[in-house]
């Protein structure tokens, strides 16, 4: 059996104490009674002076309502990213290191229910997937995954994962479980350069229902991890829900109403989004909301709109139709050759992806349908140098 090692009475104070003041179904209700002249007003403001919106503005922006001025939400997305950030994409690429996990979420392949092999790799297998991804395309920008399973994969081992992959890679970054501020400032010595983590909802009522068992199923814990990366300093934070478990509208004017929270208490950090959809799994979990490509270039352009200085990613989540259209409408970095189990680059097919990947090209092939789209793949955009 599995036990929660952290009790609710340590999970200390951040959003999580903040979120209750915004209601759910009321945040969506507004939403969805916005009126086109509403939006029109605030396009018109926008197009004449770029400012920082509010949450509430965005929310607008993502309404129905706003849904028949894409076109006009699109121009001005592509005007704000193209000035702000240039003619570039940045191109990161996954590892995952281990599948191993404590938590029951319903919709996810590493389940801890569900009955594979499961695989935490070694220092030598990680250097054996650093040289295999090299091979791939001078990529300097690597993810790090990992299921949530602190006493195999927790900050010693993490540590030591960080110093086999520096040699390699520049600019390095976890997706992994929720650590203590103390954990976080640790590992930045030895390479650290963000955190990108997933509140998956922000619906706290329908949480629970997701997120049955493991530490995951602790809302406030989660949330509140955000508050612990901004304490620890460090240089960039990720945040998104995961879209199709709940109104992707509601999750979005959260995620707006969090981010100005953080930007606000933690200024000397950079953020970045990503709008995951839900994927095919070995959980067999359908979505409850149904997400379309037109929501999510919606969504990509309003939060560009929102704050223009984020970064934005699409991963391989979503196919190559997808992602060659929504470079230059609010879109930043994209993921490429990405593989979701352990040893999936060295050797593939060994261990059980976490999802289906939908945009299976090369990373050369993707840097070309960047090209053809007017902008340039970028491989590094930050070293040490810089902080």
């Amino acid at each position: 059996m599995i036990s929660d090692p952290t009790p609710d009475a340590v999970f200390g104070h951040g959003f999580a104490d903040v979120i209750d003041q915004y209601d759910w179904d009321n945040v969506i209700a507004k939403v969805n009674n916005t009126s086109i002249e509403e939006v029109d007003a605030l396009l018109s403001k926008q197009s004449v002076s770029s400012t920082l919106l509010s949450p509430e503005e965005l929310g607008i922006l993502i309404s129905p309502a706003a849904s028949n001025r894409l076109e006009e939400m699109a121009a001005l997305a592509k005007s704000i990213t193209d000035r702000r950030f240039g003619k570039t994409i940045s191109l990161y690429i996954p590892m995952y290191v281990g599948n191993a996990c404590t938590n029951k979420c319903v919709y996810c392949g590493f389940n801890h229910d569900n009955p594979f092999r499961r695989r935490i790799l070694t220092m030598e297998e990680i250097e054996e997937e650093c040289k295999a991804i090299k091979k791939l395309g001078p990529f300097q920008n690597l993810l790090l995954v990992a299921g949530e399973y602190p006493s195999l994969c927790g900050v010693s081992y993490l540590e030591n994962v960080l110093k086999t992959c520096r040699p390699y890679f520049h600019n390095l970054t976890l997706e992994v479980q929720p650590m203590k501020a103390s954990d976080y400032e640790r590992l930045t010595s030895s390479g650290l350069n963000g955190v990108v983590c997933f509140q998956e909802t922000y619906n706290r009522k329908a949480y629970k229902k997701y997120h049955p068992r493991g530490m995951k199923s602790h809302f406030d814990w989660r949330l509140n991890g955000f508050d612990r990366m901004g304490e620890a300093g460090l240089h960039k934070i990720g945040l998104g829900a995961l879209l199709g478990l709940e109104d992707w509208r509601g999750e979005a004017v959260m995620i707006a109403n969090h981010l100005r929270y953080l930007q606000k208490k933690y200024w000397r950090s950079r953020y970045s989004l990503n709008f995951p959809r839900l994927r095919p799994s070995e959980s067999g979990f359908k979505p409850n909301f149904i997400v379309s490509d037109r929501d999510i270039v919606q969504l990509s352009c309003a939060f560009r709109i929102f704050d223009n200085d984020l970064d934005i990613s699409f991963s391989t989540r979503e196919n190559p139709f997808f992602r060659d259209s929504i470079i230059g409408l609010g879109v930043t970095s994209l993921s490429a050759g990405s593989k979701t189990e352990p040893g999936g680059y060295s050797h593939p097919k060994e261990a059980l992806e976490q999802f289906e990947i939908s945009d299976s090209r090369s990373p050369v092939e993707v840097a070309e349908a960047i090209r053809k789209r007017g902008y340039d793949p970028v491989w590094k955009d930050w070293d040490v140098i810089f902080d």
